[in-house]
């Protein structure tokens, strides 16, 4: 009876192929989208980190005040963390000096400390426990580190490791695959599964971005950020009212 109440309130979508390119357009929107701001409009990583926290912090309210789950909402809500995250790991990297290892470092350990706080207040940290405001707000949070954490890896893997954006995609696609075979041909847990993918799907989304709009002695195709942040964004409207998404049910994700 209890996984069937939480299947039915449950608030995030179900974990199906249009969700995770849904989540990759979000995540390559949120660099676009951020470095826009950031960037192209000049109002540098602090101020584009505190308009865009504003912006997210809002979305979580009217997302957890929701009686159940919206696209909208939801999807709205995504997109807000993939944008703080963008500038903040910009801001931590760049202004703060501490560099892309240390930011991927200082992430991976917020990150990890949030998913091990949650699950030891509850128990669970799979999607389809996600059912009640305390829930949503770890659900949240964690997400928020991941988005954040995937810019800071994405830079990272582009830039320090020197594999170049097209390089970096290459390598996050071919762990998403490896993700992808885990999931059918292993008894791994499907929540480890989820957040890994989850994880990775950000700097993917990281270097694509950066791909489409960086200069073209950077190795990007110098694409106008706010042309591409549109495209994304009707990209992303266009799957959402096409393909009508449901709630997540049972405990297998």
């Amino acid at each position: 009876m209890k996984q069937t109440t939480a299947a039915t309130l449950s608030k995030v979508p179900e974990l199906t192929l249009i969700f995770w390119l849904i989540k990759i357009a979000a995540t390559t929107l949120g660099e676009t989208g951020g470095d826009a701001v950031s960037m192209s409009m000049n109002l540098g990583y602090l101020v584009s980190t505190a308009i865009f926290a504003v912006i997210f912090l809002a979305a979580v309210v009217i997302q957890i005040k929701a009686q159940r789950f919206h696209p909208i909402i939801y999807w709205v809500t995504i997109i807000a963390t993939t944008t703080v995250g963008t500038t903040l790991a910009d801001f931590a990297d760049r202004s703060l000096g501490i560099g892309y290892a240390g930011g991927t470092a200082l992430l991976f350990l917020l990150l990890m400390t949030s998913l091990a706080t949650w699950y030891w207040s509850l128990g669970s940290i799979s999607v389809a426990s996600v059912s009640s405001p305390k829930v949503e707000m770890f659900y949240w949070l964690t997400i928020m580190f991941s988005q954040t954490l995937g810019t800071a890896l994405g830079d990272w893997t582009a830039d320090t490791a020197g594999l170049g954006y097209f390089g970096g995609a290459i390598v996050f696609s071919a762990l998403l695959a490896l993700v992808i075979a885990a999931y059918f041909w292993t008894k791994i847990s499907r929540t480890t599964l989820f957040w890994t993918a989850f994880i990775l799907t950000r700097p993917l989304g990281a270097v694509v971005g950066d791909f489409l709009d960086k200069p073209l002695n950077a190795g990007g195709l110098a694409l106008s950020r706010y042309s591409a942040s549109a495209t994304l964004i009707a990209v992303i409207i266009a799957c959402i009212l096409i393909f009508p998404q449901r709630t997540a049910k049972g405990s297998g994700h």
